[in-house]
């Protein structure tokens, strides 16, 4: 089976096939690997284990995947895309498969000319990720191609979810909600942070998530200045605070959820200020959630909340972006960014800083439809925590 209903593909691939004739280009190769999955996933619902690969997109026929043996037959059954060809580049280094076949870009460039006529002109997606080999292969094994790049086309694709899309993120931050309550329920001190982990990833796993956007953030004391720490072996002291963040997937599709907890369950004074001052800037930032506001002008208000308290010094990360195939995704609405919020986005707000010489590192984090009048929570529960009256 397919994450990916089939109905689904054939729009996506539609969509790609659009901007082929725009671009008067014969196919598109959209590479993919276990760390950039989205854009193989986008027409797929899949991606391998191991091995790396790329999705062929003729302007008329067939769709191919590239891969490796080892996941030739995860492919046939759970990609919506089920044609394959196997590459030594894609495989495994030094793993031998002899009943395998494999071929070259030269052979299979050879097909497609049978198959579609004169290749000419092939545009790729992602080409600044693939390994340097991977991309001289394409180029020497497709004789005097023109390769175009199509990444930022193909991205935009992505911004705008669809109705079977909105609906796998919002059955996503439901599980999210189940992960926030299992770990508060377990965060005190004596616990390991694998402890708390392990109850919010048994909470989502066990109600049909498929996998996670990021590996579960754990970080408690001065391991929350890592930004992103995952879980260690570390146990959670009395007066410390533990940043906590999950993002459970649905058909590929991610929820997340961020909030920092006091390990004995009471915020000091200090640390209720601390987070009083998280609440007011997320607020601020929901605020701008407007169809039609700049990236810049989103960012702003925020930024200047920081400024003015003193927190810019410690930030690291804006404070709204994408949320789809990856936990964080384009667009991004950052200080430079003149992308603009549109209506079917679905959108993060996440207020963090990171180094403080108290409060170590924070964040809260949830998430937004964006509506026509603006936004929808996805999480009504983490929406009246975290943007209600501090």
């Amino acid at each position: 089976m397919s994450y990916l209903p089939q109905s689904e593909s054939e729009v996506r691939i539609a969509s790609v096939r659009r901007i082929l004739e725009e671009k008067n280009l014969d196919l598109a190769l959209v590479y993919y690997d276990e760390f950039n999955i989205g854009n193989g996933w986008y027409v797929t619902g899949w991606c391998p284990q191991f091995e790396s690969g790329a999705v062929l997109i003729p302007r008329e026929g067939e769709a191919l995947i590239l891969g490796g043996p080892e996941s030739e037959p995860f492919a046939k059954l759970d990609s919506a895309i089920k044609e394959t060809r196997n590459f030594p580049v894609f495989m495994v280094p030094d793993e031998e498969y002899p009943n395998a076949e494999i071929i070259n870009f030269s052979i299979l460039f050879e097909e497609l000319n049978r198959r579609l006529g004169a290749v000419r002109r092939v545009g790729l997606v992602g080409a600044e990720r693939m390994p340097m080999g991977c991309y001289r292969q394409i180029e020497e094994g497709f004789s005097d191609v023109t390769l175009v790049d199509i990444t930022n086309e193909y991205v935009s694709l992505r911004f705008i979810k669809s109705e079977w899309e909105r609906e796998q993120i919002r059955t996503a931050f439901r599980l999210a909600d189940h992960a926030y309550q299992a770990m508060k329920e377990v965060v005190a001190p004596g616990i390991s942070e694998i402890q708390v982990a392990a109850a919010g990833e048994y909470a989502v796993r066990s109600r049909g998530a498929n996998g996670f956007g990021f590996s579960t953030i754990i970080g408690s004391g001065a391991r929350a200045n890592a930004v992103v720490p995952t879980a260690s072996s570390k146990l959670l002291q009395d007066g410390e605070l533990v940043m906590v963040g999950i993002s459970p997937k649905v058909a590929g599709y991610a929820g997340v959820v961020g909030d920092t907890l006091a390990v004995n369950g009471v915020y000091t004074e200090s640390q209720q200020v601390c987070i009083n001052h998280l609440k007011n800037a997320f607020r601020l930032a929901k605020e701008q959630l407007i169809p039609g506001k700049t990236g810049r002008e989103i960012d702003a208000p925020t930024r200047a909340y920081f400024t003015e308290h003193g927190f810019s010094p410690y930030l690291v990360c804006p404070f709204v972006h994408t949320i789809g195939l990856h936990e964080a995704e384009s667009p991004f609405f950052g200080p430079h960014s003149d992308d603009v919020l549109t209506e079917g986005m679905m959108v993060c707000i996440d207020i963090s800083f990171f180094g403080h010489p108290e409060y170590n590192g924070v964040r809260i984090e949830t998430s937004y439809e964006i509506g026509p009048d603006g936004p929808i929570p996805l999480s009504p529960s983490m929406d009246a925590l975290l943007a209600g009256e501090a």
